[in-house]
């Protein structure tokens, strides 16, 4: 899967709220962020429909 690479500027604030959103979670901060944009394009109705789901977090299972 290509990913797009995007500078973000965030206010510091915003940013340690998401990264204690994101430990809580077990997930990066990246991972958090897409997350919750993903999230708000579907409440929005705005996702595309080919977009499939975020990979599961951990490793692969074993073959």
């Amino acid at each position: 899967m290509s990913r797009k690479n995007l500078p973000l500027r965030l206010d510091p604030a915003v940013h340690e709220a998401i990264a204690r959103w994101a430990r809580d979670e077990t997930r990066s901060v990246n991972a958090q962020i897409e997350l919750m944009l993903r999230d708000a394009l579907r409440r929005a109705g705005r996702l595309p429909r080919h977009v499939g789901e975020l990979p599961k977090r951990g490793r692969p299972p074993k073959v």
